[in-house]
């Protein structure tokens, strides 16, 4: 008998997050998250300067991701710094 509850609650706690995560929908944390709104007033300066949350601030100078890759090159990857070669006292040559 005991068992029995322990399992149910087991599937139970198992399938929640699941369900929510098929039927939560997309949420996002800021309306200019949305691409659907970016054309809106509230996605453009200075409304959403005031707030910080202008697509360029959200993203924090990057594209978003699922727009896939940028047609002109704009926001492309940025160049990797090489590190500067270790020399010093106790370092080899």
């Amino acid at each position: 008998m005991h068992d029995l509850k322990m399992m149910k609650f087991l599937v139970a706690l198992i399938l929640l997050p699941i369900g929510l995560a098929f039927f939560g929908g997309d949420k996002f944390r800021y309306p200019c998250q949305d691409p659907a709104n970016w054309d809106k007033d509230i996605c453009k300066p200075p409304i959403c300067d005031v707030t910080r949350t202008c697509p360029e601030h959200v993203f924090k100078g990057q594209r978003d991701p699922r727009q896939g890759p940028p047609k002109d090159g704009i926001n492309g990857p940025l160049p990797s710094a090489t590190p500067a070669p270790a020399q010093g006292v106790n370092c080899g040559k």
